[in-house]
């Protein structure tokens, strides 16, 4: 690997002219710049940019940490988020966690060793936050992303989760259901509980008692949308609608539909908090909260870098963005249905 004293040494300019070249901090004549910049493309040398991180204090690079990289939810934050970023000259570094708080733990370390100028988080389940403690008294500036880690001070870019789900809800009352099943995330996440909570505002609001045994703990995963649906449709609930707080587990909610030959919204009215963005015809029928993923992925990003370099300051921001509901046809008025359910039919697509 080629070093700037050889870069130099080619171009016959001192070391500091080959710095001001890629640095772009002095200027220099347009003849020396040119014999720097052939003997960069002739040595193929590329700048160390952690040692020169080190040194002047900054490395232009950012750590997005997120708890399911597969959640379709995901990929819009991404790249808000790495649009944002380059535009402004910085390098963003994603990774995965897996729901897992010691995974969590280990990233956040990486990180902090290849001196990240800050982090976007969407912090997994539970209850050990002393990294990202550690993490923001380091000096290092964190940005929270849809889920608030709670007793912990920073910035934070969050959806409106309880505004949303008590839309949704108030919707599939609104249609007639009174015995509404819901799918939540895994409870020890703010945003599940956010959601729920909206779930139950939208219900007392409508005089509807809350009954615990509609309300299912998942994982946001796709097995625990699959197994809860099975769960609701096989048991004695009396379930006429369900509402699956996220997108991922909403997956496994239609397959279980499919293998047990459940139609939608003829034999249950269905809503989701996400959009499913995936190539099926049947995805395109859902009622659904719609979450601004890329503008959440901008508007972090932005706040980390305002952060980083001193634009922003004070006590810590918090923005909620609102979500929007857009009703389809998994939810119409419902209908009394027969007393003798026979879910014989293949079919998941909406009946007509």
């Amino acid at each position: 690997m080629s070093t700037i004293v050889e870069v130099a040494r080619c171009a016959s300019v001192s070391i500091a002219t080959v710095s001001n070249v890629i640095r772009g901090t002095k200027r220099v004549s347009p003849e020396l710049e040119e014999r720097v910049r052939a003997a960069i493309r002739e040595l193929d040398y590329y700048p160390n940019a952690i040692a020169r991180g080190l040194k002047v204090k900054q490395t232009r690079m950012l750590g997005m940490v997120l708890p399911d990289i597969t959640n379709p939810f995901f990929p819009g934050i991404i790249r808000g988020a790495e649009d944002t970023a380059f535009e402004r000259d910085y390098f963003l570094v994603t990774a995965n966690t897996d729901e897992q708080i010691g995974r969590e733990r280990r990233i956040v370390s990486a990180l902090r060793s290849y001196r990240v100028d800050g982090i976007l988080l969407a912090s997994a389940p539970g209850s050990d936050t002393s990294h990202i403690r550690q993490t923001i008294a380091s000096g290092v500036s964190v940005v929270f992303l849809d889920r608030p880690v709670p007793a912990v001070s920073a910035d934070a870019v969050l959806l409106d989760n309880i505004g949303g789900a008590r839309e949704c809800v108030r919707h599939l009352i609104q249609e007639g259901n009174r015995r509404i099943a819901i799918i939540t995330g895994p409870l020890k996440a703010q945003n599940a509980r956010e959601r729920l909570q909206g779930y139950k505002e939208a219900l007392r609001q409508a005089d509807i008692v809350v009954d615990p045994a509609l309300i299912l703990e998942g994982d946001y995963r796709y097995e625990s949308g699959n197994r809860l649906a099975k769960e609701v449709i096989q048991g004695r609930l009396k379930a006429t609608a369900i509402f699956v707080c996220n997108g991922v587990m909403t997956l496994g909610v239609l397959n279980a539909f499919e293998e047990l030959g459940v139609q939608y919204p003829k034999d249950f009215s269905l809503a989701t908090f996400d959009d499913l963005t995936l190539d099926h015809p049947s995805y395109s029928h859902l009622t659904a909260v719609l979450q601004p993923s890329y503008e959440m992925g901008a508007r972090a990003a932005t706040i980390l870098m305002d952060r980083i370099e001193g634009r922003l300051v004070g006590d810590p921001v918090i923005v909620r963005v609102a979500p929007t509901l857009v009703v389809r046809e998994s939810t119409r008025p419902l209908k009394r249905l027969s007393s003798d359910r026979r879910f014989g039919s293949k079919k998941n697509a909406p009946s007509h």
